[in-house]
């Protein structure tokens, strides 16, 4: 006499199945992370180089030396940058510890925010360069700020709401730069660089850490 197989009451998944799966569930982890916002933006990071920039525009129009003036300013972007990625390293890992973000720095929003930041900060550079080397010094400052308030703007479309109002601002700066005599560049310069980086930095410190 024979008798039926055991019934079994969980079968077993296909591997076809299970590997199915395990793809669609990475796939949603991945969409939601891309679908987040980036917040390490550094609020007292961005007041120290709004500080730093207020020191380098009084030094800068002080000076009748357009290498020197030019060094300068190149030595402030260079400085703001190191302060700039340092806090922003550092927001991202308290905001990783604490939960209120579930993806490291460069992944994520944070990968888009730096692919979008990136490009016009490097057109910047270039022009900078071919605008000194034709003589027009002049059109530096607004220069300068024009394609840093679109990276500001273009990398914030991936943050917090108030990072491309910022971007906007120096974009609104930019113009005003260009517009008025050569003489006030520097006043402009800090007024932007250094008065919107500490307005904008407090109010981000404040209303989303630091």
């Amino acid at each position: 006499m024979t008798f039926p197989p055991p019934l079994r009451l969980h079968e077993e998944q296909p591997p076809a199945l299970r590997q199915q799966a395990m793809a669609d569930l990475r796939f949603i982890r991945r969409t939601m992370e891309e679908a987040g916002s980036f917040t390490a933006v550094p609020g007292w990071g961005m007041v120290v180089v709004g500080a730093t920039a207020l020191g380098a525009a009084v030094l800068a129009s002080r000076q009748s030396d357009d290498n020197v003036w030019l060094a300068i300013w190149l030595l402030e972007s260079m400085l703001a940058l190191v302060v700039a990625a340092a806090s922003l390293a550092r927001k991202a890992r308290v905001n990783l510890r604490a939960g209120l973000s579930s993806h490291p720095l460069f992944r994520g929003p944070g990968r888009r925010f730096t692919l979008s930041f990136a490009p016009p900060l490097a057109a910047g550079a270039l022009l900078t360069a071919v605008l000194f080397r034709a003589g027009l010094i002049h059109a530096l400052p607004g220069t300068w700020l024009l394609l840093y308030g679109a990276a500001v703007a273009t990398g914030g479309a991936f943050s917090i709401r108030v990072v491309p109002v910022m971007g906007a601002c120096f974009m609104l700066a930019g113009l005003v730069a260009l517009v008025v005599p050569p003489a006030w560049g520097d006043a402009v310069l800090g007024a932007s660089f250094g008065g919107l980086h500490l307005v904008f930095g407090v109010l981000i410190a404040r209303r989303h850490g630091g």
